[in-house]
């Protein structure tokens, strides 16, 4: 049997798409043991991948070199023979545990100071459009990875698939009192990154609005930061008795179940998208200073919504013209048109 250890991600979108990895190392070895090392927040996550033996907690916080835990956990893990790790992160101190645990391959993409750390560098990462595909060439040998078209198109990569607790589904919906009589739209309109991914709260509440007055009811999701978003799209939609807003109510895998639930969700780009598409939903993705061209949802029920205007994307965390116009133009009708027939 084939032992993997995985250094996985921080952000709740890579995570999801990590699962790609794990489905395309499953298909090569079935019999594969993958573990995943990641923060305790990802667990749950982790716990939906049926790919993933376990989830081992990483016990530091993002940033921080603790070259001494580092090294105790890396002898910590040596114990479990791993034959193989796949470091994700592109920090050195990503590559410190596999090492100290003396696992014999340790695979991933040059990054900051990692010679010797990694024993099978990969060199071009840039070559690979998509970040799902720079996860999944890790799994294929190094001579066989030299572009994108060496993976044959997006399409053909394994799509992240996070399985649904039907039981825990029905539980956190009657701990919320929410019903399923009426179809659901999920609406999540937060982003980690920053304001220049939101899309405002006055288009959000007139998508709200109007699938609410064709029979829709309306769940609003995000973390306790999002709640006063939330709170405002609700208001400006006229708290209509089907507007529900969930942000702050539940933890991150009740999200997950709920938002299995919905038939459609409307998101900005952001780490619920990508869960979204991972429960099988409807996606309308809508993007400001980001591009589908490195991180779309990875699901066919897709659509994409931007604007063209010149100066997007930029990637920047705010505006850096202070207009927000690649967000602010997008209509709510080219989102409402999607939904309603």
């Amino acid at each position: 049997m084939t032992s993997v250890l995985i250094i996985g991600p921080s952000w709740v979108g890579d995570m999801v798409m990590s699962q790609s990895l794990y489905k395309t190392l499953k298909q090569q070895h079935p019999d594969a043991k993958i573990d995943v090392m990641a923060p305790a927040w990802c667990a749950p996550i982790l716990a939906r991948m049926p790919e993933v033996n376990r989830s081992i907690e990483m016990p530091l916080g993002h940033g921080e070199l603790a070259l001494g835990k580092r090294y105790q956990l890396g002898k910590r893990l040596a114990k479990h023979g791993y034959d193989r790790a796949y470091v994700l992160p592109n920090s050195a101190k990503s590559a410190l545990i596999p090492w100290f645990a003396g696992i014999p391959t340790r695979t991933g993409w040059k990054g900051e100071m990692r010679y010797g750390l990694l024993n099978d560098l990969r060199p071009n990462k840039k070559a690979f459009q998509y970040m799902v595909e720079r996860y999944v060439a890790l799994a294929h040998p190094r001579t066989e990875m030299q572009s994108s078209a060496s993976l044959g198109g997006l399409d053909s990569l394994p799509k992240p698939a996070l399985d649904i607790d039907p039981d825990a589904q029905a539980a956190v919906i009657a701990k919320l009192g929410l019903n399923q009589d009426k179809p659901v739209i999920g609406l999540c309109p937060g982003a980690e990154f920053g304001p220049a991914k939101k899309w405002p709260e006055q288009h959000y509440a007139e998508v709200a609005r109007q699938a609410h007055q064709h029979g829709y009811q309306i769940w609003l999701f995000g973390s306790a930061k999002d709640v006063e978003t939330c709170e405002k799209i609700a208001a400006l939609a006229e708290n209509a008795p089907n507007i529900h807003v969930l942000a702050g109510k539940t933890n991150l895998i009740e999200a997950v179940d709920l938002l299995g639930a919905c038939q459609t969700v409307v998101s900005n780009d952001s780490g619920l998208m990508h869960i979204a598409a991972a429960v099988n939903c409807q996606v309308i993705a809508i993007y400001g200073s980001t591009s589908p061209d490195y991180t779309p949802p990875l699901t066919s029920k897709v659509d994409i919504v931007h604007t063209d205007i010149e100066c997007r994307p930029c990637f920047q965390r705010e505006c850096p013209l202070g207009h927000l116009k690649c967000l602010n133009d997008l209509a709510p009708s080219r989102v409402v048109k999607r939904i309603l027939p």
